[in-house]
């Protein structure tokens, strides 16, 4: 929808557009989805890498 509202003459300008719209999505909009729980999408990465981890060092 937010790429309906612009005509794109050019491949730059879309890219330029997406990019920073997949910044704001990942970075600094929150999620309500089951495993963001109110998180951005980049905090939950993070945040489950790090009990990814911490299970591996678990079972060695």
């Amino acid at each position: 929808m937010a790429f309906r509202k612009k005509i794109y003459r050019a491949l730059d300008e879309l890219q330029a557009d997406l990019d920073k719209w997949l910044a704001e999505y990942n970075n600094q909009r929150t999620h309500q989805e089951k495993m963001c729980c109110g998180r951005t999408p980049m905090a939950t990465l993070h945040d489950e890498k790090q009990l990814w981890r911490e299970k591996d060092l678990n079972q060695i």
